[in-house]
C-alpha cells in the first residue's frame, strides 16, 4: 500500500488497466467460459482481454463461436470497464458502497477522465454511470427489435444488449459469429443508425454530453471545448463519407457508416478486405485522428486536430491561434504537436516491426492493422487471426499505448519533479 501511496496518478491507471487485462485474460480461458471443443490459446484470451479493456474490436478469436455466454459476459463487462476507465469504475463501486473518496483519489479520477479540476468530480462520476445506463439501455431496446426477427427473444436480448455496450464504449466486437461483424445487417437502416447514433455519443465525450443535456443544445452557450468537439466531428464523418464514397462501391448507408465507425469504433457492414488502398488510406487518417478528449474513444483526438490546424494556420498568418472567438491557451499548440508527433513514431515503429515479423503482409494492411490497434479501433482487412504470436504480443502493446495515450505513457518514465539546472538561450534554424 505505501508503494500505491507513492505513485503517480497515470502511473497507478497504467497498472489498474494492465490488472483488468491479466484479470481478464484468466476469466475468459476459463473453461466455463470457452465453448466446448474450442481450443483457446493463453496468448489469444490475452490478446481478445486486452483488445476489450482497451476497447479496440480486434479479435484473433471470433467471440460469438468461441465464448459460452457466461464468456461473452466477461467479455461485455471488460468492454464496460474499459470503455468508462479502471478508475471511474472504482470510484463507482466505492461510492456504491456508501464509502467516500479522498482528495488522492479524486486526484486520480481528474486525471483519468481530462479534468480541468478536482471541483464536482464525484457529481461528474455518478452522470457518467447515469449517461451510459441511459444510452445503453435505449441503444439496447432498438437494436432487440431488429435482432429478434433472425434469433430468440432470449439471444436477441443477449446480442442487442452486447451489442449496445460495445457500440457505446466505441469497440467494435460483435457475437453473431463466423467473423461476420454486421455485414449482414449492411442495409438495414435501423440498426446502422443506432449503432452510428451510440458510437458518435460514446466518442464526443462524456463531458460534452452533459454539456448537450444541460444547455438543451443551445450553441451559443456551448462551451470553446464543445464547439471544437461537435464541429470537428461532423466535418470528419462528413469528409469520410463523401472519399469513402467516391473511392468504394458502397452505399451511402456504408460509407456513413464506415466514417463513424472508424474513428475508434470498428464495426464493419461490409468485408474491407475488398476495398482500395485509397479507401484504406481514408480510413487509416480517421482511426489515427479518433475520438474525443474524456470519451470511450482512442487516436490523437479531434481537439488535438484542431489545434494542429489552427496553429498552423497562425504561424502562416503571423496571427494569434484562436477559435470560436476563444484565444486557445499558450502551450496547447506544442502538447497537440507531442502528441502527434509520439503517436506517429508509436504507428510507424510498429508498423515496421510487424513487417518485419510478418513479410507477407503489404505495407498497407500492416500499417492498417497498427493504426486499428492505436486508434482502438478494430477495424482489420482480416489479417488478424494469422499474425504470429510475436505479432499479436506487439498489437496487444500498441493497444495499450492508444489505451492510455502516447504522451501519458512517456510520462511514466518522469522521475524528477523539475529541471535543477538553467541553461541560456541558444539559436536554431528551423525550416
Amino acid at each position: 500500500m505505501k508503494i500505491i501511496k507513492k505513485l503517480s496518478p497515470i502511473r497507478i491507471i497504467a497498472l489498474g488497466f494492465v490488472f483488468i487485462i491479466l484479470l481478464g485474460s484468466v476469466l475468459l480461458i476459463l473453461p466455463c467460459s470457452v465453448q466446448e471443443g474450442v481450443n483457446l490459446r493463453y496468448i489469444d484470451a490475452l490478446y481478445t482481454s486486452t483488445s476489450a479493456v482497451c476497447v479496440t474490436g480486434l479479435i484473433a478469436v471470433d467471440a460469438g463461436d468461441t465464448f459460452t455466454p457466461l464468456g461473452q459476459f466477461f467479455l461485455a463487462v471488460l468492454i464496460q470497464i474499459g470503455g468508462l476507465g479502471v478508475t471511474a469504475v472504482g470510484a463507482g463501486f466505492i461510492l456504491a458502497i456508501g464509502k467516500k473518496i479522498n482528495l488522492r483519489g479524486r486526484s486520480i479520477i481528474r486525471e483519468a477522465m481530462n479534468l480541468d479540476s478536482g471541483k464536482g468530480v464525484i457529481r461528474f462520476i455518478k452522470s457518467v454511470f447515469l449517461t451510459t445506463l441511459a444510452f445503453e439501455l435505449t441503444g439496447a431496446l432498438i437494436s432487440f427489435f431488429v435482432f429478434i426477427k433472425d434469433y430468440s427473444p432470449l439471444r436477441a436480448a443477449g446480442i442487442s444488449l452486447f451489442h449496445s455496450v460495445a457500440a457505446f464504449n466505441n469497440s467494435g466486437f460483435d457475437i453473431l459469429g463466423n467473423f461476420q461483424n454486421l455485414i449482414p445487417y449492411q442495409d438495414n437502416v435501423i440498426l446502422n443508425l443506432v449503432t452510428c447514433g451510440l458510437i458518435i455519443f460514446g466518442g464526443i465525450g462524456f463531458l460534452v454530453v452533459r454539456e448537450i443535456i444541460s444547455k438543451k443544445f443551445r450553441w451559443r452557450k456551448f462551451s470553446m471545448h464543445t464547439k471544437v468537439v461537435l464541429s470537428m466531428s461532423a466535418v470528419l464523418i462528413l469528409s469520410g463519407t463523401l472519399l469513402l464514397k467516391l473511392t468504394e462501391d458502397i452505399t451511402w448507408l456504408g460509407a456513413f457508416f464506415h466514417s463513424v465507425s472508424a474513428r475508434t469504433a470498428g464495426f464493419s457492414t461490409y468485408s474491407l478486405g475488398t476495398f482500395s488502398d485509397c479507401g484504406l488510406m481514408v480510413l487509416i487518417v480517421l482511426m489515427f485522428i479518433g475520438a474525443s478528449p474524456g470519451s470511450t474513444g482512442g487516436g490523437i483526438k479531434t481537439s488535438t486536430l484542431f489545434v494542429l490546424i489552427q496553429g498552423i494556420k497562425a504561424a502562416a498568418t503571423n496571427t494569434s491561434e484562436k477559435g470560436f472567438r476563444y484565444a486557445i491557451p499558450t502551450g496547447t499548440f506544442r502538447k497537440a504537436a507531442v502528441i502527434t508527433l509520439l503517436a506517429l513514431c508509436v504507428v510507424i515503429t510498429g508498423t515496421y516491426l510487424m513487417l518485419l515479423m510478418e513479410p507477407e503482409i503489404s505495407v498497407i494492411d500492416a500499417l492498417f492493422e497498427i493504426t486499428s490497434a492505436f486508434g482502438t479501433v478494430g477495424l482489420s482487412t482480416g489479417i488478424t487471426t494469422s499474425l504470429c504470436d510475436a505479432s499479436k504480443i506487439l498489437s496487444i502493446l500498441i493497444m495499450y499505448i492508444g489505451r492510455l495515450g502516447p504522451l501519458s505513457i512517456a510520462t511514466l518514465w518522469h522521475f524528477t519533479s523539475g529541471e535543477r539546472t538553467e541553461f541560456p538561450n541558444g539559436n536554431i534554424a528551423i525550416g
